[in-house]
């Protein structure tokens, strides 16, 4: 059965290991490397899923192990404070096309929209993932912008798209 919930420091491990092998398998789709985050210690990853109210990181588990994960970080500054970020969507490879990418988002979008003042998220995705940009516009998110060459992977330059999505928006279930 498929759950999601906060990750917790208990699970650091599964985390670095899941990020890990998302930056080795698909490293088109994040803007850093494994060979970067690879050498990093446990406080480095232990700041990206140690929830806050303005920061957490969402996981779906399948009995027990961690199988795809998705994080939020609110903008920072009075001025600025009514928008976020989603990053860092993964799901291993033995479980895409089941329905976890889509969950974890559910989830996280309901999470987003319960938080005080908060009235947009916004995202990235690298040109090519029509499998995510469908799922994207699925739940609501429109696409505001792309830019070319935001990342080069192995010689190879790849841009991206940005999309966002207003908080309380109309979702597919």
């Amino acid at each position: 059965m498929l759950q999601t919930r906060l990750l917790t420091p208990s699970d650091l491990d599964a985390y670095r290991e899941l990020r890990l092998l998302g930056l080795q398998e698909s490293p088109t789709a994040f803007g850093s490397s494994y060979e970067r985050e690879s050498v990093q210690d446990a406080e480095f990853f232990a700041k990206r899923i140690t929830a806050t109210d303005d920061q957490w990181s969402l996981g779906a588990f399948a009995g027990g192990r961690l199988i795809g994960v998705l994080s939020f970080v609110r903008d920072g500054g009075d001025k600025m404070r009514h928008r976020g970020s989603l990053w860092g969507m993964y799901v291993h490879p033995d479980w895409r096309g089941q329905g976890v990418g889509r969950r974890l988002m559910v989830d996280m979008l309901k999470r987003t929209d319960a938080l005080a003042g908060l009235r947009a998220v916004r995202l990235g995705v690298t040109d090519g993932n029509v499998a995510a940009v469908r799922l994207y516009e699925s739940l609501g998110f429109e696409r505001y912008g792309s830019e070319p060459e935001v990342l080069c992977v192995d010689g190879s330059y790849y841009g991206e798209h940005y999309l966002s999505r207003t908080a309380g928006s109309d979702q597919e279930a």
